[in-house]
């Protein structure tokens, strides 16, 4: 979770601002005039009844909550500026008052005064359109992006609040595009994978029912070719919902402490069988101490049973997977390695994501659904763990997690 820095609410912002400028005049009255203790004491107090009123008068305006009910944001700095204008005029002319003897020099840096207000509100007005020019061309391109254009981009400029608000924009309209693009992609990917078991099976069934099939060895081949594929769709369902539930963050888990050494061994005895049969040794190496882990042992398992499977398929007879753990501080690492012909260097960035395979006929002879390492990566990630995959063609694969 990112944590973001303390920052000083914006009451108290304004009152150390306006504490700030109140001894900072002080201090250059001082300076330039050199007033005995007698003005100096009028000057403080004057300059602290202004400052008080001038506070409660602007901390009112923005309380009041005006800003939220005005159209425009130009309107808004308008009002902001003749605001302060305001009460500039009426900190400088009761000072003049005050001050000058003459009528004539008051009514004289009235004028002035007033005309300095009017130019600071028609100038700060005017440079407000670096600001609000900007702010409109991202509100355009929001509408764009909202009406379904997800090639819209902003040309960011400048280093301020504005330029790191289009930056951001940018970057969420580029994971919007690529979201769309996987959305578009998993409904061809589940369509081709539930698609082909349920063609099989329809197959299988009209034969059976229109009676093609009379004699009873091949019925009961073509009943466990059946099964098979109701399996394939049983888990390829599983996966999906799983998937689901991941990225939805609805998994929950049931963290204890519970033996890994037990659920490596676990994994090892259920896929022996298969190993033998394919002329695969399978071997596992757990360091003393490692026990016990908070994990969910069942989620954990699910990782290496994936993992494992995965190693399986793509390693020639003969050669060997391996499973090994060891602790590395406060965590446990979990190293899955397989002497297969390993992963091209443009596959790896991908290897992670739904439904991506590096063979991209899709057929079910040479790999599952592309779910499995997605399905991994999402447990991993829900146990506030890492995971990741070292591999280089020809050299073998190895998959690592730690949690």
């Amino acid at each position: 979770m990112k944590v973001f820095p303390a920052k000083l609410p914006t009451t108290a912002r304004y009152v150390i601002g306006v504490i700030g400028i109140l001894l900072v005049s002080l201090a250059i009255f001082v300076l330039v005039m050199k007033p005995p203790i007698v003005d100096f004491g009028l000057m403080a107090l004057f300059l602290m009844i202004t400052a008080v009123v001038s506070s409660i008068v602007g901390y009112a305006a923005y309380k009041l909550g005006w800003m939220t009910h005005i159209s425009t944001l130009r309107l808004t700095l308008l009002i902001s500026y003749l605001i302060s204008s305001v009460l500039t005029f009426f900190n400088v002319w009761l000072t003049a008052r005050l001050m000058f003897a003459s009528q004539h020099d008051l009514l004289l840096a009235t004028v002035l005064l007033v005309f300095a207000g009017g130019m600071a509100m028609v100038l700060g007005y005017f440079l407000s359109s670096a600001i609000t020019d900007r702010i409109f061309v991202l509100q355009k391109a929001a509408n764009r992006l909202a009406e379904g254009d997800l090639d819209t981009r902003i040309t960011v400029s400048g280093k301020d609040e504005v330029a790191q608000l289009s930056r951001d924009f940018n970057q969420m309209a580029e994971q919007l595009q690529q979201a769309a693009r996987q959305r578009a992609d998993l409904i061809a990917w589940v369509s081709h994978d539930l698609q082909t078991p349920l063609t099989s099976i329809q197959a299988i069934l009209e034969a059976l029912a229109d009676g093609l099939i009379d004699d009873p060895e091949s019925q009961e081949r073509y009943l466990r070719a059946a099964q098979r594929e109701v399996r394939a769709l049983s888990v390829l369902i599983d996966d999906l919902f799983q998937l689901t539930k991941l990225d939805a963050g609805g998994l929950k888990l049931d963290i204890l402490p519970n033996s890994l050494s037990d659920l490596i061994s676990d994994t090892l005895e259920s896929f022996s069988h298969l190993a033998k049969n394919q002329n695969i040794r399978l071997s596992g190496k757990v360091s003393d101490g490692i026990d016990p882990v908070m994990m969910d042992a069942k989620q954990i398992g699910r990782v290496l049973n994936n993992l494992v499977s995965n190693a399986l398929r793509y390693t020639p007879e003969g050669q060997l997977v391996e499973i090994s753990a060891r602790r590395q501080g406060d965590q446990v690492e979990v190293r899955v390695k397989d002497t297969g012909e390993g992963i091209p260097a443009e596959d790896l960035s991908q290897i992670f994501e739904s439904f991506y395979r590096g063979e991209k006929s899709r057929n079910r002879a040479t790999g599952g659904a592309g779910l499995g390492l997605a399905i991994a990566r999402g447990i991993i990630l829900a146990h506030h763990g890492e995971i990741w995959v070292e591999s280089k063609p020809g050299q073998g694969t190895t998959f690592i997690f730690r949690i």
